[in-house]
């Protein structure tokens, strides 16, 4: 079952589309294009602050309650989420961007697409705290966003190896291929972090390796 499935098997996506206006199957569509380069955005912060750095961003930016936001019968509070983006995406030129790409892929307007990426963003942060903070041992957070991304419970190599597992179900399943011993700076190279300040093309990147 991929993120976009769980999100709707929790409401979320239902939630969403009754916030917007829109049928759920349209909020389904816009999801599943938009999802992607969040997850990609999520996966640069593991990349740069690691995992628990992750989980502690996840908390400061309101953990499990941002979920629960979306999911309350209340209009979904959308703040938050903008807040969210601004950590993952560091720039509203990225959000654009996602939402031109997601209205380019498919066919819905770009700006219903912005209006979503906030609660969308919301429901993921929200989704991985609480299941982060519920996994014991093992990989814990790690484990989460590669089981999110469709690939396995990561492996027993620290960091790296989490990390490795995370890239490998982006990009297809099963573990990532060894690089530079499975170290973040092969990891850096796989996932084209290049160092040059603008995280677009890092976070595209990185998301056109998802949806391939």
């Amino acid at each position: 079952m991929n993120l976009t499935d769980i999100l709707a098997q929790a409401g979320g996506i239902e939630s969403m589309a009754k916030d917007l206006g829109i049928p759920p199957a349209m909020a389904k569509q816009g999801a599943e294009a938009l999802l992607p380069a969040i997850l990609g955005g999520f996966k640069k912060q593991a990349q740069s602050g690691g995992i628990e750095g992750l989980g502690g961003l996840l908390g400061q930016l309101g953990g499990g309650g941002l979920l629960d936001s979306v999911l309350g019968s209340q209009p979904t509070p959308v703040a938050p989420g903008n807040e969210v983006l601004g950590q993952i995406f560091g720039s509203k030129d990225v959000s654009r961007t996602v939402a031109g790409q997601a209205a380019t892929q498919t066919g819905l307007d770009s700006g219903l697409l912005k209006k979503m990426l906030p609660i969308l963003a919301m429901m993921v942060a929200g989704y991985m705290a609480k299941q982060g903070g519920q996994s014991q041992g093992g990989g814990g957070l790690g484990d989460l966003i590669g089981g999110a991304l469709g690939g396995g419970s990561g492996g027993s190599g620290g960091l790296g190896g989490m990390l490795g597992n995370i890239l490998g179900g982006a990009v297809g399943g099963g573990a990532a291929p060894a690089a530079g011993g499975g170290g973040l700076g092969g990891l850096a190279n796989m996932l084209d972090l290049d160092g040059d300040g603008n995280p677009l093309d890092d976070i595209m990147g990185m998301a056109g390796k998802l949806r391939g």
